[in-house]
């Protein structure tokens, strides 16, 4: 199992390697070319090289970057998010589209997530949905970086599950970021979500102990009047 994770980094760092020698291609076809050759994936703000910057970097050269607020993790767990009714959680059992519709369903699947160690995928596909509803370009492309750094590089910790076709789509879409920069990639984590952990969420004593905690208790018993004497 190691060794299939060691050959799957290298196979994302070879294809970061190669989008970094795309993005000097393009801004030398631009008349961009840098002075220096050796700092050349420097050029690459996006951060989509598998090296750090800042070793290349001379020592009195700082990174400038716009100051960005840390944005909020997105669905809180169950326990934080809106307590959905009994008729709505026996809903998540019908499609995860009813899930991730629910404020409630997100934030309980969520949570179920951690459990499985995959909260990476829900937390990336909502910066996803928050990065749609953007428009300023300028924070546009701020936190198309900071999604970058957060889900995809393979140096984040948080890095989430993709193929090498999508992620090949990435590194062409961070030449111009938009808000739909993400795309493929949300959908492939939708559908891996969808197919891999949502199954075994409504299988789960989380699901079915939430389902008990939303039914009525029974009515109780009329006392019976004690027996006259």
């Amino acid at each position: 199992m190691g060794s299939e994770r060691l050959e799957m980094r290298k196979r994302q760092m070879q294809v970061h390697q190669e989008a970094a020698a795309s993005v000097l291609h393009a801004r030398h076809r631009m008349g961009n070319t840098p002075t220096n050759a050796s700092n050349a994936c420097c050029f690459c703000w996006c951060c989509c090289c598998s090296c750090s910057c800042l070793t290349v970097r001379s020592e009195d050269e700082t990174v400038q970057r716009p100051p960005f607020e840390p944005r909020p993790e997105g669905t809180p767990n169950c326990e934080e998010s809106p307590k959905p009714t009994l008729e709505e959680a026996r809903s998540w059992a019908v499609s995860f589209e009813r899930v991730m519709k629910s404020a409630a369903g997100r934030g309980c699947f969520r949570q179920f997530l951690r459990t499985e160690f995959s909260e990476e995928n829900m937390m990336f596909w909502l910066a996803c949905e928050e990065l749609k509803k953007e428009t300023n370009k300028t924070v546009v492309e701020e936190k198309v970086r900071q999604i970058y750094e957060d889900f995809i590089s393979i140096l984040s910790p948080k890095e989430v599950s993709l193929d090498s076709r999508v992620r090949e789509v990435i590194n062409r879409n961070m030449l111009e970021p938009t808000s739909h920069t993400f795309e493929d990639a949300q959908q492939q984590i939708y559908t891996l979500m969808q197919r891999d952990s949502y199954p075994r969420y409504i299988n789960s004593t989380a699901y079915t102990d939430l389902l008990k905690s939303l039914e009525e208790p029974p009515p109780r018993a009329i006392d019976s009047p004690p027996p006259r004497g």
